[in-house]
């Protein structure tokens, strides 16, 4: 069984589609299908269920999931030892792709600040690809959302809620909360990863009002660009919305909030990192964001 197409199948399965996972290890979409073609046919199962929009585990791939973990796991340490350099401790650090660039770019530039020998390596990411990179060790830490059944693992780090931002030059802005029936007219630009999307559409309707649907995307900055341009509106984290092509409204009744957190490792490091991230943890921690 070789190696690429266990990483094959833990992309399809990070990524919930072959298209997508495709781009995720740099082979078109035909190689990859053929690459789980010939895994499916080395264990005489079939791993996914192929429907037009998704895929998903079959009873045999589910079994097989946690195996292609724990052996992906393994493949990692080996590369970890054999590259330790002591003169180097390097952190492998993943971010949540609707995370804010500004709240890593602040806390790895003061962290790097104090520390100029750690090099900092980052990976971007869905929830569950965070978390099954932290669970096989390609990832030392993940900067992601508070729900991790192991609160020993977790650092928060801030909470923050959600506003509705519309275009710079929107007749609404001056007003500081608004309510449903104000956006009975307004288009909305869909953010297809924000956490709280089902929340969103359930809100609207639960009012009888359903803004018209624009634009869809998964890139928050093309999101953000489309609510610039004046085509609709969207829902942002706080995070997101300090941005002068745009105006921020607290959204009345629409009260959710997320905790962003740093997961920890589950495993002790090699020693030349140990200390590094130790640091790293206590700088994370004591960041006043």
């Amino acid at each position: 069984m070789e190696l690429y197409l266990i990483k094959y199948f833990l992309a399809v399965v990070e990524a919930g589609s072959f298209t997508r996972a495709a781009k995720r290890v740099f082979v078109t979409q035909p190689t990859l299908s053929s690459g789980v073609k010939k895994l499916e046919d080395q264990l005489g199962q079939s791993l996914f269920e192929r429907t037009n929009r998704r895929v998903f585990l079959t009873n045999a791939g589910t079994k097989f999931l946690p195996r292609a973990k724990a052996i992906m796991h393994e493949c990692n340490m080996a590369m970890q030892v054999l590259s330790e350099d002591t003169a180097s401790p390097v952190l492998r650090i993943g971010l949540l792709s609707t995370i804010s660039p500004e709240i890593a770019r602040k806390l790895f530039m003061s962290f790097r600040t104090e520390h100029p020998e750690v090099v900092i390596t980052v990976f971007d990411g869905t929830e569950q690809e965070l978390l099954n990179r932290t669970e096989d060790r390609s990832l030392d830490y993940a900067l992601t959302l508070s729900r991790s059944k192991q609160p020993d693992h977790l650092i928060p780090l801030l909470t923050e809620g959600y506003k509705f931002v519309l275009a710079k030059d929107h007749p609404l802005v001056g007003k500081s909360i608004v309510t449903a029936q104000d956006l009975s007219d307004e288009h909305m630009v869909v953010r297809s990863r924000c956490e709280v999307l089902s929340e969103t559409s359930r809100y609207f309707t639960d009012q009888n009002i359903r803004p018209r649907l624009i634009y869809r995307t998964n890139n928050d900055e093309r999101a953000i660009a489309m609510v610039a341009s004046g085509l609709g509106g969207t829902i942002l984290p706080d995070c997101m919305t300090n941005n002068d092509r745009i105006a921020a409204f607290t959204l009345k009744g629409f009260d959710y909030q997320r905790t962003i957190a740093l997961i920890t490792p589950h495993f002790r490091m090699q020693d030349h990192t140990q200390a590094a991230a130790i640091d790293f943890e206590n700088h994370a921690q004591n960041y006043q964001f």
